[in-house]
């Protein structure tokens, strides 16, 4: 899962940032309004983090291009204003929740997870590919019941296959998927990420499928 922290204090910033990572999420960060506007036209995330009070643009003027896009992209507030006037500004602008300047890291957390499963109303939790069940919520994958021990890295993968179970995934959606900016991850990486996933599944039948020269497939195993 890839969150936007788009925050102006750097010391703040960095928090967060390092907060989220060690949770397994991958985390983008921009300073300013303008750089916040061209991370949402140029990458696909599953959250935003968004101080109101950014430079060269307000974070309420994202926030409205956004929405004005017809996206329901996850926006979780941060900022100092903490009256009921900015509150409701923020919401009728179209963030799904607030949080006000100082908060702890723990709530910051238990915030994006509940964002996370909001964003996945109508969507089953439990997600099952024969053998495999993986819940969303809790990012926990069973093979055949039992836990399987994955990788921040690994689960994030997993997750993309589900997403696309039975379809083509190429590496460079994985990379786009599973990667900040500036992280260096060349296609022997990724190939290694997905042997590595690949061990783990095979036991119960479930196979990542290399098509050569355009990616990979998570199928079922057919006795047959």
């Amino acid at each position: 899962m890839r969150i936007l922290v788009a925050e102006d204090d750097a010391i703040l910033a960095d928090g967060v940032i390092r907060a989220l990572r060690q949770a397994g999420f991958a985390v983008d960060w921009v300073q300013h309004g303008p750089g916040a506007d061209t991370a949402l036209d140029a990458n696909q995330f599953d959250l935003l983090i968004l101080d109101i009070g950014l430079p060269r643009k307000s974070g309420l003027d994202v926030l409205k291009r956004l929405r004005g896009r017809d996206s329901h992209l996850p926006v979780l507030i941060l900022t100092a204003l903490d009256g009921v006037n900015d509150r409701v500004r923020g919401l009728d602008a179209g963030a799904d929740d607030y949080l006000a300047k100082p908060f702890e890291l723990a709530e910051l957390e238990a915030r994006v997870r509940a964002l996370t499963r909001r964003g996945m109303a109508g969507s089953p939790t439990l997600v099952k590919h024969g053998a495999l069940s993986y819940d969303q919520v809790g990012r926990v994958a069973r093979l055949n019941g039992d836990a399987l021990e994955l990788s921040a890295r690994e689960v994030s993968l997993l997750e993309v296959f589900l997403a696309r179970a039975g379809r083509l995934v190429s590496k460079d959606q994985l990379v786009s998927h599973l990667c900040e900016w500036g992280e260096e991850v060349s296609a022997n990486a990724i190939e290694v990420y997905v042997h590595r996933l690949r061990k783990k599944l095979e036991s119960g039948g479930v196979r990542i499928v290399t098509v050569r020269g355009l990616g990979y497939s998570l199928e079922k195993h057919d006795p047959r």
